[in-house]
């Protein structure tokens, strides 16, 4: 009788557009484990911020608030869902307002203590093991994961993807691929030099540059590092 694969909890980080979110949901779904996205969580609270009148800009308030919204991330890499005090999120998070704002709210200690405890504790609690996407994963929220991977690709690359998912959400205005490119290479700066939790590659990470590679190709090398991971768990 063959045994099951040992669970084992994956860290995958890396800026926005190297595929981390397409990349993680298909490997954790392939492999039957759980999935969180831990972007949406910052996502998640910035709406909040905003709908609530929060300045953003102004980090005492947002301190003063993180504690308030119930935040609840449902981890089936089929249909991963986000609510807010019971209300469906998974919409409202996307828009440009929230994905301007969110590297300020992101910044802010007290959130990223909040949401660092909530990511804690749904990886104890996944018992088929879990993979867990954001950008400072390996470095801070889970340095004791059994497996740390870093995507990267060129701004270029990440630009092109970006584009593309924007335009697949039903945008009228075509996508400014250059505009696009600046807005990512802004949040790189803003999200790898605050002083809290930076995005870091972790020492013991393995890097899997994504330029060249076409998603499948993504997903296929890192079910293979998981499976050699399970194999020695």
């Amino acid at each position: 009788m063959e045994t099951a694969p040992a669970p084992v909890v994956v860290a995958i980080d890396g800026p926005s557009g190297t595929g981390k979110s397409s990349t993680s949901k298909a490997v954790a779904a392939q492999l039957g484990m759980n999935y969180l996205d831990t972007g949406a969580q910052y996502r998640a609270i910035t709406w909040w911020m905003l709908s609530n009148g929060i300045d953003v800009n102004d980090a005492a308030a947002v301190a003063d608030a993180s504690g308030k919204p119930d935040l609840v991330s449902g981890t089936d890499p089929a249909a991963p869902t986000i609510t807010v005090d019971g209300a469906d999120a998974a919409g409202p998070i996307r828009t440009p307002e929230v994905t301007a704002a969110v590297s300020a709210v992101s910044a802010v200690p007290q959130v990223r203590t909040r949401i660092t405890e909530l990511q804690r504790a749904i990886a104890a609690g996944a018992p088929t093991g879990i993979v867990v996407e954001g950008r400072d994963i390996g470095t801070t929220v889970l340095p004791d994961a059994d497996l740390k991977i870093f995507l990267t690709a060129s701004p270029e690359a990440r630009a092109a993807r970006r584009g593309g998912e924007l335009a697949g959400r039903g945008g009228e205005k075509p996508v400014d691929l250059d505009a696009t490119r600046q807005a990512l290479l802004r949040r790189d700066r803003a999200d790898s030099s605050r002083k809290t939790s930076p995005l870091a590659k972790a020492d013991d990470a393995v890097e899997v540059d994504t330029t060249e590679l076409t998603l499948e190709q993504v997903i296929e090398c890192v079910v293979t590092l998981i499976e050699d991971r399970q194999r020695t768990a």
